[in-house]
């Protein structure tokens, strides 16, 4: 898959990409998932691709917006403590109540919030500011209908006037019937699941979440609990790509790492392909005689499109120097080959899945925010001439500041732990003094 700000290098030097081509270069290659029909509860996340109008007005009815009654409002007007109004109680009025009593003249309807307010009622009183109908002072609940007299019929006292429509929710005062719920291209939260729940909405058409493969590569590599050996380490990669996968809105499936033999990383991602829309792989990506991501795939193309298979690239960036893109298999599912170093697989992420993953969804927002911040370090930080470098630090929102956190080494996952932001160094600085303004990736 070629850059459309490809170079020519020059005879005998392998071409160095830099950030933004490659990038660029992903980005016209991964294009959004076709749409789906999906149930509410497993839209959550997904991209909406179509406007939703309103079918009905929300709310429905007028209805009480608190436990109390439905009155009159001449019959409670002027209406005090010393000279409470006396109210004959008609019925009770609940929450999906059917048949409504209707309130004439000195009469009162029990209601409760969210019922429907019954025929002749201009106002509802809060039963705080009536006796309950238990003949003695302002009542702090409502009882249950029937307990100590209280209930649907007897008198109730009210120690407060009302004006019209007070504490009554007006039909339609949420939206209105054909207005616009949500518009396309809505990323469905717990917000707007709710409203179109609450519209009548039990399915809507999205763009999927995307399924993401991860594995990791290297016969050093055991899984966490288990007992290290003599060269062996831990597999963090995986872990940590599958979930920043999922924090980037993908469906991720983390696979076991895989032993430095080709043939075997072949035969994993063929067995994946089935339940991937991306394979994301890290190691085995460099010039070292074990790198087998490289070597299993660098051969390896979609015989029916030009173009295709997996490029292995030098980048201008430290850390991430190596990297791979490409697709395999019938679909055509994209691949990504990150290095095997932990920092440098993770900002790779960063820089690259992160945004091919949302591009799957349909988002508008594929990029992480990029702001800028004063360099708050205790010395001048270098940086290798001719490529973008990416500290890690954390970012002070309210001074404006970002602190540099760990060394340049792309090993140092701990100081990655504590970080939220990048810092970028760009291509044409070797150093960057304190008090420097610098742009900065929010990633926390």
């Amino acid at each position: 898959m070629s850059s459309t700000a490809e170079s020519v290098p020059a005879a005998g030097h392998e071409r160095l990409w830099s950030v933004d081509d490659h990038l660029a270069d992903i980005l016209a290659a991964v294009h959004p998932l076709d749409p789906i029909e999906l149930q509410l509860p497993d839209a959550q996340g997904c991209v909406l691709v179509e406007d939703v109008t309103v079918p009905v007005a929300l709310p429905p009815f007028d209805n009480s917006s608190m436990d109390g009654y439905a009155v009159r409002t001449a019959d409670v007007a002027g209406a005090t403590d010393e000279f409470p109004a006396v109210l004959t109680v008609i019925g009770d009025v609940a929450a999906g109540s059917g048949a409504l009593p209707e309130v004439g003249p000195g009469q009162a309807a029990r209601i409760m919030t969210g019922a429907p307010l019954p025929p002749g009622a201009e106002a509802v009183v809060p039963v705080e500011w009536t006796d309950g109908g238990g003949g003695g002072a302002a009542a702090t609940s409502m009882r249950p209908a029937g307990v100590g007299g209280e209930g649907a019929s007897g008198e109730v006292r009210v120690f407060r006037s009302a004006e019209a429509r007070a504490h009554v929710r007006s039909r339609g005062s949420d939206v209105r019937a054909g207005d616009l719920a949500l518009e396309a291209g809505t990323v469905l939260g717990p917000s707007q699941i709710g409203l179109l729940a609450a519209i009548g909405r039990g399915s809507v058409r999205v763009r999927p979440r995307p399924r993401v493969v991860v594995l990791s590569t290297g016969s050093e590599l055991i899984q966490p609990g288990e007992e290290l050996g003599e060269g062996q380490i831990y597999d963090s990669n995986s872990f940590a790509l599958t979930a920043a996968a999922r924090d980037a809105g993908a469906i991720a499936y983390r696979v076991g790492a895989v032993t430095d033999d080709a043939d075997t990383l072949r035969a994993t991602i063929e067995d994946q392909l089935i339940r991937a829309d991306m394979v994301v792989t890290t190691g085995g990506v460099s010039v070292g005689a074990y790198d087998v991501v490289k070597e299993a795939l660098s051969s390896v193309g979609d015989e029916d499109e030009p173009g295709g298979g997996v490029d292995f690239r030098k980048l201008a960036m430290q850390p991430g120097k190596p990297q791979g893109f490409g697709s395999i298999g019938p679909e055509h599912t994209p691949l990504l080959a990150l290095p095997g170093n932990p920092v440098s697989s993770y900002v790779s992420f960063e820089l690259f899945v992160r945004p091919a993953i949302r591009a799957l969804m349909g988002r508008k927002d594929v990029h992480r925010p990029v702001v800028r911040a004063t360099l708050a370090a205790g010395e001048t930080l270098s940086s290798p001439k001719g490529r973008r470098q990416f500290l890690r630090g954390t970012y002070d929102a309210e001074e404006g500041t970002i602190t540099p956190v760990g060394g340049a080494g792309s090993h140092l996952i701990a100081a990655l732990a504590h970080a939220d932001a990048l810092i970028v160094i760009p291509e044409e600085s070797v150093s960057v003094e304190p008090g420097t303004e610098v742009d900065v990736v929010l990633i926390g």
